[in-house]
């Protein structure tokens, strides 16, 4: 059933990525308010992905934790992240993250987020964006969560002027 799901969402992705649109790639690390040493909470993601004007929809590697693991590995995810830009003033954006992704070999494997950030546009290719949120893991017979406070860089293979769902008059 994981394998199926995820052999179907990864073209359908792919596919829906083909009309006019601003291809990216991002780098994202973050630190979560979990127990452990600063490696035990850092977790990075990297992603691809198209933005359609206030909507983009990206696919993400990442690993929930950056700490050495023994036995199998548990902490590398595979995500679906849709995006939207709630308003722009200037070059700053506020936006909204819910995610939905798959944890490979662990119990707690269905991973959902929920992020909210304000991107800066450096220039129209390059973007940074301080972001925070939530990660909801959930599994058979546990379920847990974790806040978390990020960066991300952004880059658009393409100029990039985001656009905004609310527009202000001028």
């Amino acid at each position: 059933m994981k394998n199926r799901l995820l052999h179907l969402l990864i073209p359908l992705f792919f596919l829906s990525c083909r009309c006019l649109s601003q291809p990216y790639i991002s780098f994202a690390p973050a630190l979560t308010n979990t127990a452990g040493t600063l490696t035990d909470k850092s977790n990075i993601a990297f992603e691809i992905g198209k933005q359609w004007e206030v909507f983009s929809m990206g696919l993400a590697f990442g690993k929930t934790t950056l700490s050495r693991v023994t036995g199998r590995d548990t902490s590398n995810y595979l995500e679906i992240r849709p995006n939207l830009n709630i308003f722009q003033q200037g070059k700053f954006t506020n936006t909204f993250t819910a995610g939905i992704g798959y944890i490979f070999q662990a119990k707690e494997n269905l991973l959902t987020e929920l992020t909210y950030g304000i991107e800066y546009s450096l220039t129209e290719k390059l973007h940074f964006n301080a972001n925070f949120g939530q990660y909801f893991y959930s599994g058979k017979e546990s379920a847990s969560n974790v806040t978390f406070f990020g960066i991300s860089v952004v880059l658009f293979l393409k100029p990039q002027k985001p656009g905004s769902l609310i527009k202000q008059n001028k």
